[in-house]
C-alpha cells in the first residue's frame, strides 16, 4: 500500500498556491450532477486492518497466489526475475513519458532501441518497433500495413479462424469502417488452418496466422508463407507466445514478412489483463509503411554512440494523411520491462524456459490421456493443448473452482463447435504434484 505523506497542513499549503479553498474545487470542471455528493461509507479502520481486509477480498478471486490457474489463451503466468521488478522500478524508468524531445531522453531512447534489437533477434527479423499497445492492436495494425505496401491496391485480407478470437474482433472494429474485405481460413481437423481457400481469392493483399495458434498448435508457417507469396501477398504471423520461438522455428525463418503479437509473457505481470506489449517487426524494405515509433543508433559530431528517433508516423510529428498510427507512449515501461526480461533471460534462458513450458505441458497432455481424456488435435503444440471431456464435464469444472483450481477455459463460446472442448496451459510456475492433483482428480470424474 502506497504511503501519502501530506499532513492537513501540506494539503492547505498547496492549495493556497493553485488558488482553491478546499479540495472540492479542483473538480469544479466536472457537472456537479456527475459528482459523488455526500461522504463515502468507510470504516474506521487502522492501516493493518485496511491490508488484512484488502487481502480477505482478494482471496475471493481466482488469481490469488493459492489457486491453480490452468489458463492461457493470450495472458500467461510466468516468472519474472528479480533484476527486472528491480531494474524497472527505478525511478528513471518509472516515471519517464514518451520521448517528446527524444534526443535529450538518450536513456529511454538506449531501452528502447534494446528491446527493438531483442526484439527482432526473437522474431528473426530484420527490424522492429517500440512497441504496440498490445497484440490485438498490432495485428489490425500490421494488415493495414499490409495493403499501404501492396504497389497494385488489393483490398482481401485472409485471417485463419484460429488467431486468438479477441484479436480477429479488433479486426474486424478496425475493418468495419473501411471498404477492405476479411476472409476468414478455416480449421483443419488436425487443429491447424486450412489454407486451400487461398487458392480461389483474388485481390489478395494480405495472408495472416498464428503459431501457436489458439489452440496452441504449430501451424505449417512455410507452407502458408509460399502460399501468399505465390499469389503477391504479403505473409503476416501473430503470436500470443513469444516464448514459443526459443524452442520453435521463428517467423523470419519461416518466409514472415511481418510479425505481430502479445509480448506480455516477457517480464511483464498479467495484472488481471493489462497492460499489455503490441511487439511488431518487419523486413526492412518496408520499415517506412511501419507503424509506431523507431529508435537508431548513431554518433554524435565527437564521434560518441547517441541514440535518435529515426522513424516516427505518428500524425504530431508528420502530415495527417501521411500518418501510419496514432501509438505512442506504450513504449515507456511495457517495452524497457520486456527489454530487461529478454536480456536478464538472454538466448540460451529463454530456450531453456521454452523447453521447460514444453515439457511441462506434455506432461500434462500425456497424464490427461492416460487418464481417459481424448486430445483431439493431433499437431504438435507449446504450453497450451486442447481437451475433449464427456458431457457434463461444466459441473466438474465449476466444482474444482471450489476447491482453487481453474481447469482451462471451455472453447465453446468461441467455437461453438467444440462443446465440451477445454483449453489448459502449463508454464515454469506449476510444480509436477500441481499437475499430478490435477490429473488425479480429473481421472476420478472422467472413468466410470
Amino acid at each position: 500500500m502506497r504511503y501519502l505523506p501530506h499532513t492537513g497542513e501540506d494539503t492547505a499549503e498547496m492549495l493556497a498556491a493553485v488558488g482553491a479553498k478546499d479540495l472540492s474545487d479542483l473538480f469544479s470542471a466536472i457537472p456537479k450532477d456527475c459528482r459523488f455528493n455526500g461522504e463515502l461509507n468507510l470504516p474506521e479502520m487502522s492501516e493493518w486492518e485496511v491490508s488484512s481486509h484488502m487481502n480477505g477480498l482478494s482471496r475471493q478471486m481466482g488469481a490469488g497466489a493459492e489457486y491453480k490457474v490452468f489458463v492461457g489463451a493470450g495472458s500467461y503466468a510466468h516468472h519474472i526475475p528479480a533484476s527486472v521488478q528491480y531494474l524497472a522500478g527505478r525511478s528513471e524508468f518509472v516515471t519517464a513519458y514518451t520521448p517528446y524531445q527524444p534526443e535529450i531522453s538518450q536513456g529511454t531512447l538506449q531501452a528502447i532501441f534494446e528491446y527493438q534489437s531483442l526484439t527482432a533477434r526473437l522474431l528473426g527479423m530484420e527490424v522492429a518497433n517500440a512497441s504496440m499497445y498490445d497484440g490485438a492492436s498490432a495485428l489490425a495494425e500490421a494488415l493495414l500495413m499490409a495493403i499501404r505496401i501492396q504497389k497494385v491496391k488489393k483490398k482481401t485480407v485472409a485471417v485463419s479462424r484460429l488467431i486468438h478470437p479477441m484479436y480477429r474482433k479488433v479486426v474486424q472494429t478496425y475493418f468495419s469502417p473501411t471498404e477492405y474485405t476479411i476472409a476468414e481460413l478455416p480449421c483443419l481437423p488436425d487443429g491447424t488452418t486450412d489454407l486451400s481457400p487461398l487458392d480461389g481469392l483474388a485481390d489478395l493483399a494480405a495472408v495472416a496466422l498464428q503459431s501457436p495458434n489458439f489452440f496452441g498448435c504449430i501451424e505449417n508457417m512455410e507452407e502458408a508463407g509460399k502460399k501468399a507469396h505465390a499469389q503477391d501477398a504479403l505473409f503476416l504471423t501473430a503470436f500470443t507466445e513469444p516464448l514459443a520461438y526459443g524452442l520453435y522455428k521463428n517467423p523470419g525463418s519461416c518466409g514472415a514478412d511481418i510479425v505481430c503479437g502479445e509480448g506480455q509473457s516477457m517480464g511483464i505481470p498479467q495484472s488481471f489483463g493489462g497492460p499489455g506489449l503490441g511487439m511488431f517487426a518487419s523486413l526492412n524494405k518496408y520499415v517506412r509503411n511501419m507503424p509506431g515509433r523507431l529508435i537508431g543508433q548513431t554518433t554524435d559530431a565527437e564521434g560518441r554512440r547517441g541514440f535518435v528517433l529515426t522513424l516516427s508516423t505518428r500524425e504530431q510529428h508528420i502530415r495527417r494523411e501521411r500518418a501510419t498510427s496514432n501509438i505512442c507512449s506504450n513504449q515507456g515501461l511495457c517495452a524497457t520491462m520486456s527489454g530487461m526480461y529478454m536480456a536478464s533471460l538472454g538466448g540460451t534462458g529463454i530456450r531453456q524456459l521454452a523447453r521447460l513450458n514444453f515439457d511441462k505441458a506434455e506432461y500434462l497432455k500425456e497424464g490427461f490421456r492416460k487418464a481417459g481424456v481424448k486430445i483431439p488435435f493431433s499437431r504438435a503444440t507449446f504450453n497450451e493443448f486442447t481437451a475433449a471431456f464427456p458431457e457434463g464435464f461444466q459441473s466438474v469444472h465449476r466444482r474444482l473452482e471450489k476447491e482453487k483450481i481453474i481447469a482451462g477455459i471451455p472453447l465453446e463460446c468461441y467455437y461453438p463447435e467444440l462443446k465440451n472442448h477445454y483449453l489448459f496451459c502449463v508454464t515454469e510456475i506449476f510444480s509436477k504434484a500441481d499437475m499430478d492433483h490435477l490429473i488425479h482428480t480429473i481421472q476420478k470424474e472422467v472413468r466410470p
